[in-house]
């Protein structure tokens, strides 16, 4: 699954691509958020991506289109 968060003044989004669930992922960043925590993710390669909650703009989740080759 794809998660991009969006990091007060910068200029680039963060692209994380992570076998979590849509719920997990939302599920964290509700406790970060409350907490004034981090949001820890790990994304499919095993490294992790800490952003502070403070810093969040936004945070977009979904499942990523796969990339197409050829003609449709």
């Amino acid at each position: 699954m794809e998660v991009k968060i969006g990091v007060l003044h910068a200029p680039r989004e963060l692209v994380v691509e992570t076998d979590a669930t849509a719920e997990d992922v939302e599920k964290q960043l509700e406790a970060a958020v409350a907490g004034d925590g981090v949001l820890a993710l790990t994304d499919s390669k095993g490294r992790r991506i800490v952003v502070p909650a403070n810093n969040i703009a936004y945070v977009e989740i979904g499942t990523g289109s796969p990339g197409t080759v050829g003609f449709r």
